[in-house]
């Protein structure tokens, strides 16, 4: 989900910039009002605007917690152009992965951050890929084996120090995971 004060307003702007509409805003009883969306490319996600007061800000870090936001694109600088523009995402800077592409990072507030690149070839269409914050990645790997899953990518270390592996549960959905630590 993308936090909003008006899904409406961020639905019709969202239209408007050439995404897609999958299911126009409406309302969750107690929880809020949502709209089922895509970017230009093709990618979907959903609009929240929570009822109540806001939610205290979980620090980016905390085990359980998505850590990190990943976009597999067709075209990288038009999805950040797009989520820039829409959402005031902040470039945080960019870099050569050889001969699969430019990373770009961004923030989206002082401790969320994520990455945009070019889809690989495997990748059959646009999607997000989220990171859920673990202790140690290694024992992460083990519970997601022991569980029925399967390791598809990692242990790997990336820029900054963090381990991440990338999983499929029983089910086929793909997620991954990333720690401070082996």
């Amino acid at each position: 989900y993308i936090h909003t004060r008006d899904v409406d307003a961020a639905t019709a702007s969202l239209e408007k910039a050439g995404g897609t509409v999958h299911r126009q805003p409406d309302d969750i009883p107690g929880v809020g009002r949502f709209a089922v969306v895509a970017d230009p490319q093709g990618a979907t996600f959903m609009f929240l605007q929570p009822n109540g007061p806001d939610q205290p800000v979980v620090p980016a870090s905390t085990p359980g917690h998505i850590g990190w936001h990943e976009l597999y694109t067709s075209d990288w600088k038009a999805a950040f152009d797009f989520y820039s523009d829409q959402f005031g995402w902040v470039d945080a800077g960019d870099f050569d992965m050889g001969p699969m592409g430019t990373y770009q990072t961004f923030t989206a507030g002082p401790e969320s951050g994520g990455g945009i690149m070019n889809k690989p070839a495997q990748i059959p269409v646009p999607v997000w890929q989220f990171y859920f914050n673990v202790a140690a990645i290694d024992a992460a790997a083990k519970r997601v084996t022991d569980n029925g899953g399967k390791i598809l990518m990692g242990p790997m270390e990336v820029p900054g120090g963090s381990w991440i592996v990338q999983c499929q549960d029983p089910q086929g959905a793909h997620f991954a995971l990333m720690a401070p630590v082996r």
